[in-house]
């Protein structure tokens, strides 16, 4: 550099970037409560039924009625299900993320091919890697899981719309849907 030039940038910034120090994304307490909010929702959910409107006559009941479908009474799978041997391409399904330990309902998903989703690349993965990361770092119980509801509609649209509804009715907070409700602190 020339010596009357001005120098704009510290030249220590721009040769060695500091890494920033590893901050916890919450406290033990904070994440205890976050979690204490959307478990009191998902219950308030799975205890309000909505009023069923009575009809004048007898109709065929809706195949995909997301009010009939609770998570938390499907079978329980672990996450690498997709690994193991023999697997192919699977179906169309609505699928949902469960930390057990106090039944939250993490995220919902679809998908027309179940054992090829979480192969690949997923923000969700992440998420959950971040989430048991910090349950461990503060020796908090963490049992994650998946369930499948396999009687999901085999068109891409419909199954778009139902998977939409439960994201809406159980409020998943790694689902980017309810970021602004729940915050984003493991995205």
């Amino acid at each position: 550099m020339e010596p009357n030039q001005l120098d704009l940038f510290n030249s220590a910034q721009l040769t060695s970037r500091k890494r920033r120090p590893d901050v916890p994304l919450m406290s033990a307490d904070a994440l205890v409560r976050w979690k204490t909010q959307i478990a009191a929702h998902q219950q308030r959910a799975r205890e309000n039924q909505p009023v069923q409107q009575v009809a004048l006559f007898d109709l065929a009941p809706q195949h995909c009625d997301p009010e009939q479908i609770d998570p938390l009474t499907l079978r329980l799978d672990t996450l690498s299900f997709f690994e193991r041997p023999g697997q192919d391409l699977g179906e169309p399904c609505i699928y949902f993320v469960v930390d057990t330990t106090p039944k939250l309902i993490l995220y919902v998903g679809e998908t027309v091919h179940s054992n090829q989703r979480w192969r690949g690349t997923h923000d969700a993965k992440r998420y959950i890697n971040q989430y048991i990361s910090l349950h461990r770092q503060y020796q908090l119980d963490v049992a994650i899981c998946i369930s499948f509801w396999w009687d999901a509609p085999s068109a891409t649209q419909s199954r778009q719309a139902l998977e939409k509804q439960l994201i809406l009715k159980w409020q998943s907070p790694f689902n980017k849907e309810n970021w602004k409700r729940w915050g984003q602190p493991f995205g």
